[in-house]
């Protein structure tokens, strides 16, 4: 019965620590440089486990499971284009953190490929004497400059993470709250539950390794000429590519006029650009 008793608590703290733990940021966003009273809000979730953490935007995961259903149900002509507008999101980056090896890894897509490069500037966080209650954590005040902004955050060691939102990360424990100086983002905690293991995401196109500032540099030739995006080779750059699944041509276009397609793709990225003049990263 012993041997018993222990085979069981093996099991359990087995699951227990297979378990992921998702926390639910409310992003709240000034993108538009043009237009600060434009303020946009959306839910991302922090799913954390023991080897690694991904940040993610809430609506990503509910598009790509409509894509994932609607292709397994019949493809891409049962499309519903509303549903899948109201699911835009203005968080289409990934970011994934690996304890082990202590990197953040940055994923985006510029048209038809996945780009992803590892962050090579270091946070040094300045932890001040401050503290206060938010929700039912007690939290202490640090402070941060990254990306050209000034950053404030709010930790507790209540939580047994040194994680956070975006790429915010070694304090010592979770960050419920950071904010930069002029108002423009701040992350906010709402909520945390269990989730069995982390959710798979749709992978279409290539992932394309490449250092962070040619990724700012690919981010802006993206924006001025999209179509060259959805060629092979597109943005006209030697990279890494791993695995495959490459996007051929314009799908989940219901078969329309590829002419009319790529109008309107142009259209979309350079109205998302202009609105978001006001990046979360400055520099």
């Amino acid at each position: 019965m012993k041997k018993i008793g222990i085979i069981v608590l093996i099991l359990c703290m087995q699951i227990t620590f297979a378990q992921v733990n998702r926390f639910v940021y409310q992003v709240t966003m000034k993108s538009d440089a043009t237009n600060k009273n434009d303020v946009k809000t959306e839910n991302a979730y922090l799913d954390i486990s023991q080897d690694k953490s991904v940040f993610y935007s809430e609506n990503r995961i509910k598009r790509d499971s409509i894509i994932q259903n609607t292709f397994q149900s019949g493809g891409a002509r049962g499309f519903n284009r509303d549903q899948m507008e109201s699911l835009r999101s203005n968080i289409n980056y990934t970011i994934e953190k690996d304890k082990k090896n202590q990197k953040i890894y940055f994923k985006d897509r510029l048209g038809r490929d996945m780009y992803s490069y590892e962050e090579d500037r270091p946070l040094n966080w300045k932890i001040l004497s401050e503290t206060t209650k938010i929700g039912d954590y007690k939290v202490q005040k640090a402070e941060t400059d990254f990306g050209g902004r000034k950053w404030t955050a709010w930790f507790t060691t209540d939580l047994p993470y040194q994680d956070g939102p975006y790429k915010f990360s070694g304090l010592p424990g979770l960050i419920i709250k950071v904010e930069d100086n002029l108002g423009d983002y701040s992350f906010d905690l709402m909520k945390n539950y269990k989730i069995a293991a982390f959710p798979t995401m749709n992978q279409f196109g290539n992932t394309i390794k490449v250092k962070r500032t040619d990724y700012i540099k690919q981010q802006k030739k993206f924006y001025a000429d999209p179509a060259s995006f959805m060629t092979q080779g597109g943005g006209g750059f030697a990279q890494t590519r791993i695995g495959g699944g490459g996007i051929s041509g314009p799908r989940g276009n219901g078969g329309g006029n590829p002419a009319d397609f790529r109008k309107r793709m142009e259209e979309r990225v350079k109205d998302d650009a202009k609105k978001n003049s006001n990046p979360i990263e400055l520099q």
